[in-house]
């Protein structure tokens, strides 16, 4: 397997707190970066794409589902921790559910519809950084 090769500047990316049915989706990446660790749904912006466009895309790649993009959430700045690592600026977005069900390809290996209220209590679940703060400012902007 290669390794990973990162741009010497920053990367921008999009992801997406989508809720259906007072839950939100979180998805476990199956490759780094974040490996094993469950998040969001999302990725890198391509040139000359707009965040919506991205984030739309991305959501569709990895889980096949459509959505309904509400509004800016938050974002989180990822810096390389160590030497070759990556930095990622990351905006992420409130969503709602329309269509299909989840449907992930390889770069993720589970996904679980959790409430917003349980996420304190996942105990051993290995969650990215500043995924609650996010996930709870999406739920807000839902005014659920």
């Amino acid at each position: 397997m290669a390794a990973i090769v990162h741009p010497a500047h920053p990367q921008l990316a999009v992801s997406a707190a989508i809720f259906r049915d007072g839950k939100v989706l979180l998805v476990r990446r199956a490759r780094s970066p974040a490996k094993g660790f469950y998040s969001l749904p999302g990725g890198r912006v391509e040139f000359g794409e707009s965040l919506h466009q991205a984030l739309s895309r991305e959501v569709d790649e990895e889980t096949g589902l459509r959505i309904e993009i509400i509004g800016l959430a938050g974002w989180r700045e990822v810096l390389p921790a160590a030497a070759g690592a990556g930095h990622y600026l990351i905006m992420s977005f409130a969503a709602r559910w329309t269509a299909q069900e989840p449907a992930l390809n390889d770069e993720l290996d589970d996904h679980r519809w959790i409430a917003p209220g349980a996420l304190a209590s996942l105990g051993d679940l290995k969650l990215t950084g500043g995924l609650e703060e996010v996930i709870l400012s999406a739920h807000r902007l839902l005014g659920a």
